[in-house]
């Protein structure tokens, strides 16, 4: 994984991140409409400035990263949310993963997941669980996109020293899915 990031010109430079440009790239699906409603802010969408509010002040975007990729142990691949974004909100910082919907399900539940899993798999649900302050075994239930995006913002905001981390669902949903 680089640690190297270029400048965004524009909307359009998110989709070459993307895993696969051409099927994700879409008018009215989740990877295009998100980098259009972050490019268009020139910061924080209103609806996740007003959301932080609740940290106890205004947040101030100090970097977002289109589909960042974070490492964790086991599995095949890392989690790569749709943004990563560190925020200084009063005088902590905050580690955020956030993930963009539209009408887009999360995913399989971690019960389906683990439906013939491999020793990584169960290696990366172990060190998630741990990382999360979890009982094992983790609730099938749960949908597993959530469970390792959340992971990965405890992850990055210990990699940056953040005192805080969220995952935030930025939803797009035109039926409040």
């Amino acid at each position: 994984m680089t640690r190297i990031y270029l400048p965004s010109v524009g909307p359009d430079s998110w989709q070459q991140l993307l895993a696969k440009p051409e099927l994700h790239w879409a008018t009215g699906y989740s990877a295009r409409t998100l980098a259009h409603s972050w490019e268009a802010a020139a910061g924080l969408p209103p609806e996740i400035a007003q959301l932080l509010k609740s940290l106890g002040g205004e947040a101030e975007l100090l970097l977002a990263l289109p589909e960042h990729k974070t490492p964790l142990p086991g599995g095949r691949r890392e989690s790569q949310s749709d943004v990563f974004a560190l925020l200084r909100v009063a005088r902590q910082v905050v580690a955020c993963t956030i993930e963009g919907k539209v009408d887009e399900p999360f995913g399989p539940t971690v019960e389906e997941w683990l439906v013939d899993a491999s020793s990584g798999k169960q290696e990366r649900l172990g060190y998630l669980a741990k990382l999360l302050g979890l009982s094992e075994p983790v609730a099938g239930d749960v949908r597993y996109q959530l469970f390792h995006r959340t992971a990965s913002a405890v992850v990055e905001a210990q990699r940056f020293g953040a005192s805080g981390a969220a995952m935030i669902v930025h939803s797009f949903s035109p039926n409040a899915r």
